[in-house]
């Protein structure tokens, strides 16, 4: 590290003073706001706009939507065995594995029934509001997944 601090000198004192700002010392020294802050920022991340239709961008992600889904549990699996009874103990894990059922539920219900109804998907115009609904609650249930995961090493006990 002191390699590295003498070879930038000037990036290092920039980053003592932004650590040492009011908010650097908020976020380092409160509980939560790192991690939320870390899971606004990842799914800030996955968010964005298109204009391609409906069905067609479906069709087209699906196959990457279930391979990183899939990447996703198998890192989760993997992290896990590294430390199963501090994750267990830890308060913010079976929240986060309620929001994980309910999240993998709304996208299994919605790939086999809401999204193969005829007007599911129209090629223009605004999708049905059961679309919309099933994509907000899909939305909110992995962004609450993200959050509790990422409380799980900050929040280590319930007392």
């Amino acid at each position: 590290m002191d390699k590295i601090v003498g070879e930038y000198p000037k990036l290092f004192a920039i980053a003592g003073w932004l650590e040492q700002t009011r908010i650097g010392s908020a976020i380092a020294e409160g509980r939560y706001a790192f991690p939320i802050i870390e899971g606004i920022h990842l799914i800030g991340l996955a968010v964005a706009v298109t204009q391609v239709p409906p069905r067609q961008l479906h069709r087209q992600l699906l196959p990457y939507v279930l391979a990183g889904f899939g990447v996703i549990v198998l890192a989760g699996v993997l992290l896990l065995s590294s430390e199963a009874t501090t994750v267990f103990a830890s308060p913010p894990w079976p929240f986060k594995m309620a929001f994980l059922a309910l999240g993998a539920f709304n996208a299994l219900y919605f790939e086999f029934v809401g999204s193969r109804r005829p007007d599911a998907m129209p090629a223009t115009g605004q999708l049905p509001a059961s679309v919309r609904a099933a994509g907000a609650a899909s939305f909110g249930l992995w962004v609450l997944v993200i959050i509790c995961g990422r409380l799980i090493p900050y929040i280590t006990t319930w007392g």
